[in-house]
């Protein structure tokens, strides 16, 4: 089986955190979250000697998705995005093709799980392969994503934490949205010991700390 390649790109002036993910056998890529510097990501794919056949979105924030439409005119793939997305989000945005967490993708041979992360956005998802998780702003180092902008839900996104991320294996590696942290990724099992938002007693703990209520 190929062990998934994953680049890893800090882009733009928020700090993302853009991602390559590669099957080293077919030599097919998939691009996640393309924003801000798409010609980079296309002659990066290409210096590596892969193919871009598909766009992984973890949301639609305009800092995730601004160079969708351009990386679409240059390859005509298609773009999963979560089924459940905030509809304003998705104005304009070219090449979705709708996905749930019950759905799969692939990138050549290596299948990835869906997981459906609400909180910071409706449709929030991540994308899991080989104890590798793609999480956009569901998650990151010491942190976790806004929950005050439209469409966001503190309380959902606590449920998301908790019920979803937490109760994956301590060893999976995290791969974030943006580079917020001391780190740009870590393991979950170690999160569970710093992240102050993975460390709440309560939901009403969690709304203190990321809300301030």
């Amino acid at each position: 089986m190929s062990r998934l390649l994953i680049q890893q790109y800090e882009i733009g002036p928020l700090n993302n955190f853009l991602y390559l993910l590669g099957d080293p056998e077919t030599k097919e890529m998939a691009v996640v979250d393309p924003a801000w510097d798409v010609d980079f990501l296309c002659k990066e794919a290409q210096k590596l000697g892969y193919k871009i056949t598909k766009v992984f979105l973890t949301h639609a924030h305009p800092d995730h998705v601004n160079g969708l439409n351009k990386l679409l005119s240059i390859h005509k793939v298609p773009a999963y995005i979560s089924k459940y997305e905030y509809p304003p989000l998705r104005r304009g945005l070219e090449g979705l093709v709708d996905v749930t967490e019950k759905d799969k993708l692939t990138v050549g041979k290596i299948t990835f799980d869906i997981l459906h992360t609400p909180g910071h956005t409706p449709g929030c998802q991540c994308f899991l392969a080989q104890g590798q998780l793609i999480c956009g702003d569901a998650l990151f180092v010491d942190g976790c994503g806004r929950c005050d902008l439209p469409g966001g839900d503190a309380k959902v996104m606590y449920n998301t934490l908790y019920n979803i991320i937490m109760k994956l294996p301590d060893e999976i590696v995290i791969y974030p949205g943006h580079n917020y942290g001391e780190t740009p990724t870590d393991t979950i099992g170690h999160q569970k010991q710093s992240n102050p938002y993975l460390q709440c007693h309560s939901l009403q703990e969690f709304l203190g700390e990321r809300m301030g209520v």
